[in-house]
């Protein structure tokens, strides 16, 4: 049996959430992925949301045909415990970093994330490295915010 590395692909990574509502508002409407599927098991009590970017390359592919995209999976109940929440990585000990996104202008979708209330780790102007910005997702998620001038239009 063989098999051939040239067709592996990176797919998706995975976050534990506590509140879906709360994290797909945060993924679609300030950094404006788009909810691509989503899988409920009443059963098991978990369900998952699958999220990513539309562009000319990934128009019509199904989830495991597509590259880069962002899994939620919600543990029904977690949402209504006050105390409840997921360890993400990056605490004393950290281990995880953080999932990156591009943007057409750093200041612009600083200022955007501004008006949405998006809390900010670390702004543009912050530190030594002035071309980058990380925020915070619902669940304490990192996501780096990275300015690239070929996605001017």
């Amino acid at each position: 049996m063989t098999t051939d590395v040239s067709t592996y692909r990176y797919n998706h990574t995975m976050y534990r959430i506590k509140d879906p509502k709360a994290s797909i508002k945060f993924y679609t409407e300030a950094l404006g992925m788009k909810l691509l599927e989503e899988h409920h098991s009443e059963e098991s009590k978990f369900s998952l949301y699958f999220l990513g970017y539309e562009d000319p390359a990934s128009k019509g592919l199904v989830r495991l045909g597509r590259q880069g995209l962002l899994e939620l999976t919600h543990n029904h109940g977690t949402e209504n415990d006050a105390d409840f929440a997921y360890n993400t990585g990056n605490g004393d000990v950290g281990g995880y970093g953080h999932i990156a996104i591009t943007v057409d202008d750093l200041q612009a979708a600083c200022a955007r994330f501004d008006s949405l209330s998006v809390k900010f780790i670390k702004r543009p102007e912050e530190g030594r490295m002035k071309h980058i910005a990380f925020v915070s997702d619902p669940d304490g998620y990192r996501v780096e915010i990275l300015e690239n001038p070929m996605l001017r239009k």
